[in-house]
């Protein structure tokens, strides 16, 4: 795996991952979700930036650089993480979850993935030399 495009495609896939998260959660359904009173930004940052080097690293290892394999890729790993916390959440966590934002939740992050995917399989596909045939 080429190590610069695993750190570029980290930093953009978690740029992406934060302002999708922002329109997602922040914006669109915004009252399905509690917003935070005290953000902490240094951690949103970094939470990220640490899950676009992930979809990096997977993308690496599945050989996905172009943004129709980056994409599907995204979206496969997406659901099926989606999918696992959420009802890991809804087990686990004191304040009631309805089936709505369970479903908003896994829509939001697997769309998230999905675009994530693209762009960062764009992104490691940006320096591959085409020869003409």
């Amino acid at each position: 795996m080429n190590s610069q495009k695993f750190f570029v495609g980290g930093i953009v896939g978690g740029i992406v991952f934060f302002l999708l998260g922002w329109v997602f959660f922040g914006i669109l359904f915004k009252d399905t979700f509690p917003q935070p009173t005290n953000m902490i930004w240094w951690a949103l940052v970094l939470g990220n930036l640490l899950l676009g080097f992930l979809l990096a690293y997977i993308l690496g290892k599945a050989g996905a650089s172009t943004p129709g394999r980056g994409a599907g890729v995204g979206f496969v790993v997406g659901l099926l993480m989606s999918v696992g916390v959420t009802l890991i959440d809804y087990a686990t966590s004191n304040a009631p979850m309805t089936n709505k934002a369970m479903a908003e939740n896994v829509a939001s992050l697997t769309i998230m993935w999905l675009i994530g995917g693209a762009i960062v399989g764009w992104v490691k596909g940006m320096s591959k030399k085409t020869v003409a045939a």
